[in-house]
């Protein structure tokens, strides 16, 4: 599960029936017999609520063996994970349903044609499965008539941060983030002025106030080059320190790393130490083009999208942020007064 991001939690434990259709209707459109739901261990309540909705289908004739009086049979199971993020990569997630340590399978080949047990294996995300039933009720041009004409459709985020309102909502692909703050967060905390928004997660981007009424759709975002991710809006104001937040963000990435590959492993343990020392005043101008390089090192090497997206804050807050950041550097100071090298904010 994506730091920040419980939407998919929240439809399983609200409608764990949808999910249970979905899977079916996927698993008749490829020919499958067998599905896995894969959830967190933590996710007591969800994965209650969906064993109990499971067992409804069978009792209703839902799962099971020659479904609405057809030869098509279909049994679905309950995958509790131990919470690593790793296995959030699908083939990970593999490993782990296996009972392997989870880690990345090299590619290719890829789960659509080894999978599951060697099987060819369809995986998808909560919220996108949770489209089908609607989609075939309602019909395509239905779903189209939402969102933008290159990514139709709504989109589930989670408002997170210094804002007045918290929460998820769902809305059409194409809303921006000033119409998000203003409409359903209600505003800023005490009127404070918005300085970024970390979209879709730890991998996710960091977006400056600039690109604030920059549609949020796939299209629109890649031209600005910054991505949409998983749906969490971290919403922060001018009191937050660009240099701080990204030293969490890779300080998670280095922890979730499972080790398999060295871009990774070393890559992000060496920008966290980067980040420490520009942090606490002992950074050198230097060190930017090293956190470049790194991060590029990430991207192109890493054996699977954990380590190629570890390094998007590193690439965001030196394209949108770079004056701040070297002031941690030239001037040993924190402009907002929130990393432990010195003085006062200024």
């Amino acid at each position: 599960s994506e730091p920040g991001t419980f939407k998919d939690r929240l439809i399983l434990e609200g409608d764990p029936h949808s999910i249970i259709e979905a899977l079916t209707i996927a698993a008749y459109a490829v020919g499958a017999d067998e599905g896995y739901i894969y959830m967190r261990g933590e996710y007591g309540l969800a994965q209650e609520r969906l064993t109990k909705a499971i067992e409804q289908a069978h009792e209703m004739g839902f799962l099971g063996k020659n479904l609405m009086g057809t030869d098509f049979n279909f049994e679905l199971h309950v995958h509790g994970g131990a919470g690593a993020y790793i296995c959030g990569e699908e083939t990970a997630l593999i490993e782990s349903i296996e009972g392997k340590r989870g880690e990345p399978r090299a590619r290719p080949p890829y789960p659509t044609t080894h999978g599951l047990w060697g099987k060819p294996t369809l995986v998808n995300n909560v919220e996108t499965l949770a489209n089908v039933p609607p989609i075939l009720r309602h019909g395509a041009e239905w779903y189209r008539s939402f969102g933008t004409p290159s990514s139709p459709g709504t989109k589930v985020y989670t408002i997170l941060g210094n804002v007045n309102v918290t929460g998820l909502i769902e809305v059409p692909m194409g809303i921006t983030l000033r119409e998000v703050i203003s409409i359903y967060a209600k505003g800023m905390k005490h009127g404070a002025a918005f300085k970024l928004a970390q979209t879709g997660g730890s991998s996710g981007s960091i977006i400056p106030a600039s690109l604030q009424d920059t549609p949020m759709d796939f299209d629109s975002f890649s031209k600005a080059g910054v991505a949409l991710g998983s749906g969490a809006l971290l919403i922060c104001d001018e009191e937050t320190c660009v240099v701080d937040l990204a030293k969490s963000l890779v300080n998670f990435f280095r922890k979730e790393s499972c080790g398999k590959c060295n871009p990774c492993r070393i890559g992000t343990q060496r920008i966290y130490e980067i980040l420490t020392n520009i942090s606490e005043g002992t950074g050198r101008m230097s060190d930017l083009d090293d956190l470049k390089v790194l991060n590029e090192n990430l991207y192109q090497l890493s054996n699977c999208g954990l380590g190629q997206t570890a390094g998007a804050p590193i690439r965001d807050i030196l394209n949108y942020f770079r004056a701040e950041v070297e002031a941690h550097i030239r001037l040993k100071v924190c402009p907002m007064g929130i990393c432990p090298m010195s003085g006062k904010k200024i």
